[in-house]
């Protein structure tokens, strides 16, 4: 069971996971050795499953944001899944969904003719529901 301390704990990492443990523990109270205690326990209990970095993809030259609404043909989706896992430079997140779709796939293209041939490609696979994202 987390308490208050390991949620400010959560809250701070989530805010910034570089922090250093004597940052941490002075944020949430505690010294840093006890911080990094925390912070080992809560990702040995699997609280914590890792860190990532957010990455700003306008800079990386894609300037298209788009999410698709993925429709299988079938329910043998296979096809589908070994298109996407050739596609993986466009593939930000494939979500499994249940609702209108299958999966919910948010992609970053560099240009509108990369998105059309990868949505001419993905035509062979399943059916698809364009929205592009214009702000967040």
């Amino acid at each position: 069971m987390l308490d208050s301390t390991d949620m400010r704990i959560l809250d701070e990492l989530s805010k910034n996971s570089r922090i250093t443990m004597k940052e941490l523990g002075e944020k949430v109270h505690l010294t840093g050795q006890a911080a990094a205690s925390r912070v080992a326990k809560l990702e040995d209990n699997g609280v914590i499953e890792g860190y990532t970095i957010k990455v700003n993809q306008v800079k990386l030259g894609c300037f298209i944001h788009a999410i698709i609404t993925i429709i299988t043909q079938s329910t043998y989706h296979l096809p589908y899944l070994s298109f996407i896992k050739t596609q993986e430079q466009y593939i930000i997140h494939n979500y499994k969904i249940s609702g209108d779709g299958c999966y919910l796939l948010e992609c970053k293209f560099p240009s509108n003719e990369v998105l059309d041939k990868f949505l001419e490609d993905l035509n062979k696979h399943a059916n698809y529901k364009l929205s592009i994202v214009i702000n967040k």
